[in-house]
């Protein structure tokens, strides 16, 4: 019996010292419903405390590594405004646990990482995708505020003007030229990413571990501080978005396969 039996969202496998996490919504391209969501909030601390592991490598089970949002979800905050209170407080635990981390945190980005799920990918210290993959943060595009942390990670990545253009459009963008512009490390054939992954990954597991962990904490105090100064701030707008007409309006649209009619309400 292994601590992260728990988890109902999550499969585990361990190689040596290097524990591969694996969304496991395949059905629903991994979108994140309440579970998962409140999952994902816990599982970086547990990491950390981890006992046989020492390098994390993080996937998706089938063709996406995160689609973000689950739309009955999001109906449901719709529904019942109050449970964004929850999904925030958990929204800022799983940044702040993703960077506060020591273990170094390896991106497998199989599929499509979109909305959280770019977010997530974007926390984690390294990023490799399949070449066929997109990130994107389109929050904008179901009508809600990027404030569970995109607003804070792509400024980082690619610099203000050209994050402004992606956050505020919602485009997605094709993993071999997020890699050109600096938003991940790398793009690779489907067929060679795990020997990519993993061979990063044993060399990390093999190398100096303090060493390793700790140049990764002290690489991420500024990411950290600015996550503690804006995550309040962008939760907070994204709550407000939450119960407006225009994401009322983008979730049913979704839902009934049309193109919304925004009205800026």
């Amino acid at each position: 019996m292994e601590w992260f039996d728990k988890y109902e969202t999550m499969t585990f496998k361990r190689d040596g010292r290097v524990l591969t996490v694996t969304l496991n919504l395949p059905e629903t391209l991994n979108a994140v419903n309440a579970k998962l969501h409140a999952e994902l909030s816990q599982i970086f601390t547990d990491l950390n405390d981890d006992p046989d592991s020492d390098v994390i490598v993080l996937t998706g089970a089938g063709r996406a590594f995160c689609a973000g949002g689950d739309v009955d979800w999001m109906q449901d905050a719709i529904d019942d405004p109050s449970r964004f209170e929850v999904t925030g407080f958990e929204a800022k635990r799983i940044i702040f646990s993703q960077l506060d981390m020591e273990k170094p945190l390896i991106c497998r980005m199989n599929g499509h990482a979109i909305g959280l799920g770019a977010t997530i990918a974007l926390t984690c210290d390294v990023v490799i995708a399949a070449d066929t993959a997109k990130i994107g943060d389109p929050h904008v595009s179901i009508g809600l505020v990027a404030g569970d942390g995109g607003a804070i990670l792509w400024p980082q990545m690619i610099g203000y003007l050209r994050a402004k253009e992606y956050l505020l459009t919602g485009d997605p963008i094709p993993a071999p030229e997020a890699a050109q512009m600096g938003l991940i490390n790398r793009a690779v054939p489907a067929d060679k990413l795990d020997e990519d992954v993993y061979a990063l990954a044993q060399r990390l597991a093999s190398g100096a571990r303090k060493a390793i962990r700790w140049t990764k904490v002290t690489t991420n105090i500024g990411l950290k501080q600015l996550a503690h100064s804006i995550m309040d701030t962008g939760v907070a707008y994204e709550s407000m978005s939450n119960v407006s007409k225009d994401h009322r309006e983008a979730v049913a649209a979704f839902r009934e396969k049309r193109k919304p009619e925004f009205t800026g309400e």
